[in-house]
């Protein structure tokens, strides 16, 4: 019996094997469109790039090896893994979903598939009990983020995900900002996983792309179905990208972790700085939850400068050095963003201030550089605000 792997090997290995043809230790770039046949139908694996390719398809065995799942799917981006697990309802379904959550997630539940006769509610799940309650008779999925973007609220996997078994309800986790190292949601009990494997996965901003990782058979082979219906696929360059990038994942994130820590505590100290949002504090809404489900508190911190407006929050931002003031998230270099006009735009203004996403707020993607020089960044900025 073959010994299961711990998390920081599979990075590595897990799903993966030397090329078959000359013996490669890391997966080869399999550039090609099609797939020479022997005879029609016939073929050794594979036939066309957007069904599968040898690439992608060691990308997927690698996500679903560090997701503990069974069956990995790669995308274009996370929205088009996204909107996969969408293609699974039917007009009529509704969807109820963090209220607290990326703009292009509200973006294409409101404008894409809304008008196509999905409906969406948001809510609030900080509270499991207030979610079995809100739950009616034509939903038929749970979205969830955690912790959710950009407020960094925990929801719990667990108690969220058996209230959906017990009704027969669908249960996908937007892991993008945990990442695997330190949440699995398949191990507490999702249906789903979802990555932006741009973010933390990849790691170095040089590649856009998406996951999906699940462990029942007959919701993947729905998935996959979609997958190559839709084309939306994760190319071989890219695959090669996001594998490269999950081989220090565990090494990455723990740096994270410790200059993630680092910044918050500064922040929760500094005069100027009303507010800091960040698991790992105990006075952190549900961070009992989050010490529990998690084995960190991560790299993502928001905040609000004491006293602040829309224009003090643009300022802060402008005057950083080291942060580069950018969107996207979960690079090795750290990076700084205004919600309100960047990531968080799409949402109307009276929806995202509900969630707390107000015109003052910053937030924060620690990378992996010295925390000093990180720290000593924030300060300057602060200052000259």
């Amino acid at each position: 019996m073959k010994k299961e792997l711990r998390f920081n090997s599979r990075t590595i290995h897990g799903g993966q094997q030397p090329d078959k043809a000359y013996g490669a230790v890391m997966p080869p770039i399999y550039q090609t469109s099609t797939f020479a046949q022997t005879s029609p139908g016939e073929h050794r694996g594979y036939e066309y790039s957007r069904s599968g390719n040898p690439t992608r398809h060691a990308l997927e065995e690698s996500l679903a090896s560090i997701e503990s799942g069974r069956y990995g799917l790669a995308f274009a981006s996370g929205l088009a893994a996204m909107d996969a697990v969408m293609k699974l309802l039917s007009p009529g379904d509704e969807v109820l979903a963090t209220n607290d959550l990326y703009g292009g997630s509200y973006r294409l539940f409101r404008k894409v598939f809304e008008p196509l006769g999905i409906r969406f509610r948001f809510m609030g799940m900080q509270d499991a009990a207030d979610i079995g309650a809100a739950i009616g008779p034509d939903t038929r999925l749970l979205w969830v983020e955690t912790p959710t973007n950009p407020m960094m609220n925990v929801i719990d996997i667990r108690a969220v995900a058996e209230i959906c078994r017990s009704r027969g309800i669908l249960l996908a986790v937007d892991n993008t900002f945990a990442t695997p190292y330190l949440q699995r949601p398949l191990e507490l009990g999702a249906d789903i996983v979802m990555h932006s494997a741009t973010k933390y996965l990849g790691g170095h901003s040089d590649v856009v792309a998406g996951g999906l990782v699940v462990s029942d058979e007959k919701l993947a082979e729905r998935l996959y179905f979609i997958q190559n219906a839709s084309g939306a696929v994760c190319g071989p360059m890219d695959s090669y990208l996001v594998l490269r990038g999950i081989k220090t994942l565990h090494v990455r994130m723990q740096r994270h972790c410790e200059n993630g820590e680092a910044v918050a505590r500064y922040l929760a100290g500094h005069p100027g700085v009303e507010k800091v949002y960040w698991p790992g504090f105990p006075t952190h809404p549900n961070h009992d939850i989050a010490s529990e489900q998690m084995s960190g508190f991560g790299g993502m911190i928001s905040f609000i400068p004491k006293g602040a407006q829309f224009r003090d929050a643009v300022r802060i931002v402008e005057h950083l050095k080291v942060f580069t003031l950018a969107e996207s998230l979960g690079g090795v270099e750290s990076l700084a963003g205004h919600p309100a006009s960047m990531t968080h735009a799409s949402i109307p203004r009276e929806e995202r201030e509900k969630s707390g996403v107000t015109d003052a707020l910053i937030r924060l993607s620690v990378g992996i550089e010295d925390a000093a020089d990180l720290i000593e960044d924030l300060q300057n900025a602060l200052e000259a605000s």
